[in-house]
């Protein structure tokens, strides 16, 4: 056996580096990544922004709760949001405005010259908006590598290049077989796989949850005029595309949602065309060149909700995936609750029922 730690979290992006780094002073704790680096996939692909609508009414709490730390960290930058709807929408786009006003989020109404103002160039047929003041642009690199720090400094180990081989349940805990050769025990695995949580729930002879993958596509593009740095994050009530401002460029999505396995995901051609198709639809700008298109993978819980908690079938494995495209905004609180489970340590300001594993079983 070549170590033993109490708690051994599967996964280095955003979800296990904030975990591990909450909970690295109280426990001996190991991280492992099948990748060279962490943050290869989901987390160094994120469009990101921070919004508290993205997500909808249930991820809400997680991202309202987020914000202290985020600016504390100075990782916020101020944006805005705009979400537009085109004639005959004006009642989907005052339910949205409805929806988070009720629960205590700023939200203004705006008409076709008020969204006007806001998005230069606009096309007809778009006639109405609902805007959020309230929504930053987030520096990930800056908050991954804040955890990472905050991690090592606690005292938690990092082992990249060391994808799971087999697991093996024991009386302390598991037996864990690397795929370097390498074996470890935990006392408890957290399960923070991304895309993979549900193949490495099956590796440990546990049912998995339905969490899949789905690709989504972002592409750079070099426009006339250059972009403003003041135009807000801007998406549709329909949910077919949203675009941002990026140093004098565009970075724009057609908001895709495309199945896929565990993988390094890869822009597929018609969703760089879509994504360009419905940009064009929008604005009347010239796009001058493609500069760049990546893809990641976003993966869902059956109820589009995370999942964080002990597995009800075993309790030496935790549950911390299916984030979404919202693991980033979500991270300090997600990582407070997971923490808190964890360790068996009071409750928090977000109620963590909702997010209980325990709702599949």
């Amino acid at each position: 056996m070549d170590a033993r730690y109490d708690i051994v979290v599967v996964g280095a992006g955003m979800a296990g580096a904030s975990i591990a780094a909450r909970i690295g002073t109280k426990a001996r704790v190991l991280m492992v990544e099948a990748e060279e680096h962490p943050g290869y996939h989901t987390t160094g692909r994120s469009a990101a922004f921070w919004s508290e609508s993205y997500g909808g009414p249930g991820v809400q709490p997680l991202t309202t709760a987020s914000g202290p730390t985020l600016r504390e960290l100075g990782l916020l930058t101020p944006r805005t949001a705009l979400t537009l709807g085109r004639e005959g929408q004006q009642g989907e786009v005052a339910a949205f405005a409805e929806t988070y006003s009720a629960i205590g989020l700023e939200v203004e109404l705006l008409d076709r010259a008020g969204i006007e103002r806001k998005v230069p160039g606009l096309r007809e047929g778009w006639v109405c908006g609902a805007f959020e003041p309230s929504c930053c642009d987030i520096d990930v690199g800056g908050l991954h590598q804040h955890y990472l720090a905050e991690g090592r400094a606690a005292g938690v180990d990092l082992w990249c290049r060391a994808g799971l081989r087999e697991m093996e349940r024991t009386d302390k805990g598991w037996t864990l077989t690397l795929s370097d050769g390498r074996q470890i025990e935990a006392g408890v695995l957290v399960n923070a796989a991304g895309a993979w949580a549900d193949p490495v729930a099956s590796m440990a002879g546990l049912a998995p949850l339905g969490i899949t993958p789905y690709r989504r596509t972002v592409v750079q593009l070099a426009v006339s005029p250059a972009a403003p740095d003041t135009l807000p994050l801007v998406l549709d009530v329909s949910g077919s595309f949203y675009f941002k401002p990026e140093s004098g460029r565009l970075w724009l999505s057609p908001h895709d949602e495309t199945p896929s396995p565990p993988c390094d995901a890869a822009p597929e051609e018609i969703d760089v065309a879509l994504a360009i198709d419905r940009f064009e639809h929008v604005a009347d700008w010239q796009i001058d060149r493609l500069e760049h298109r990546w893809a990641g993978l976003r993966s869902f819980a059956p109820d589009r909700l995370p999942v964080y908690g002990f597995a009800p079938q075993d309790p030496a494995f935790f549950w911390f995936a299916g984030q979404g495209g919202f693991g980033i905004q979500t991270a300090p609180a997600a990582a407070d609750l997971g923490a808190r489970l964890l360790l068996g340590e009071p409750a928090g300001t977000v109620d963590p029922n909702a997010y209980s594993p325990s709702r599949f079983a």
